[in-house]
């Protein structure tokens, strides 16, 4: 009995100091939440009045741009598949990869091939461990994004959309794809958390679709130098705010995602606490009423001799 309650000790021990790391990380995360989502909400101004000022443009000009142009009979598609770099976050990146399954089975079904672009070490290892094929990953800032990391990931992205067959460009021509797809996690609130896919290029103009009311005048656009150049220098910018607005939230998703995982993960270590501090404290007590009987047997034995005498 006395080994029995030595092992109990030491689960009770190592439960606690598990509890203690579970308990630091959802005080972390809680305390990095705030700015995730102040940064999410800070970013979401400026991403809507540029798509708003990218649809505009493109409404209103005559130019066939490759970024806003629907390609005939599209085989190829690329889908950026945002998840975390760490794990300890509950179903958070799990969520993210079977929607980007989900988005892929749908894109093959039409006929398109699939080539997958990866943020997060997890999206990473899921595709390392199942030997599959990946165009390129990147990792290192899944929970604190930067506009230089999105930017990187915009270019590399933009550059397949627009590479040609017949052109000799830095990127392989079999890489070229005809739409890019981005799947990350959006921010709803704390307790929810909802992966979402959404179609980056080419770019679905919903600005201008509705006729204009009765006495309402439409803008009226000049472009300089150029239309073809203002939007070969918008649509980037567009890019790259979209991306980056997706990891904020993706971010902001990861943080509430880990948060709630470490509170669940707590509250479990106290349970298991209590279970083995009763359970150590019923092994003691019956250790101890084991050596008073022990005594007491003992004690009636001698005095059944000593009488015999």
């Amino acid at each position: 009995m006395a080994v029995s309650l030595r092992e109990y000790r030491a689960k009770i021990r190592s439960t606690q100091s598990l509890k203690k790391i579970t308990r630091a990380m959802e005080l972390i995360a809680a305390s990095r939440i705030i700015k995730a989502q102040q940064y999410a909400a800070a970013a979401a101004p400026y991403a809507r009045e540029l798509t708003r000022a990218v649809s505009a443009v493109a409404t209103f000009s005559d130019v066939d741009h490759p970024l806003t142009t629907e390609k005939e009979n599209p085989t190829k598609a690329a889908v950026l598949v945002i998840s975390s770099d760490r794990g300890l976050a509950g179903a958070y990146s799990s969520n993210a990869l079977k929607e980007a399954e989900r988005l892929a089975e749908k894109l093959r079904g039409e006929g398109k091939e699939v080539d997958f672009y990866l943020a997060g070490r997890k999206a990473e290892a899921y595709f390392t461990f199942r030997q599959r094929d990946f165009v390129r990953a990147w990792t290192g800032f899944s929970d604190r994004p930067s506009y230089e990391e999105a930017r990187e990931i915009g270019n590399t992205l933009v550059e397949a959309f627009n590479a040609d067959e017949s052109a000799e460009e830095a990127v392989d021509p079999a890489r070229a794809v005809d739409e890019l797809h981005i799947v990350f996690t959006r921010f709803r609130s704390m307790l929810t958390q909802e992966p979402t896919t959404i179609r980056l290029l080419p770019l679905e103009v919903v600005e201008g679709t509705e006729p204009p009311e009765e006495g309402e005048l439409l803008p009226l656009y000049e472009f300089e130098p150029s239309t073809h150049e203002v939007l070969d220098a918008l649509l980037p910018k567009y890019v790259h705010s979209r991306i980056y607005y997706c990891l904020l939230q993706a971010a902001a998703s990861e943080l509430a995602a880990r948060q709630k995982a470490m509170k669940s993960a707590t509250d479990n270590a106290e349970d298991l606490i209590d279970k083995y501090t009763r359970i150590a404290n019923q092994a003691r007590q019956a250790g101890i009423t084991q050596e008073i009987s022990e005594v007491v047997g003992g004690a009636n034995a001698l005095a059944d001799a000593a009488g015999s005498e």
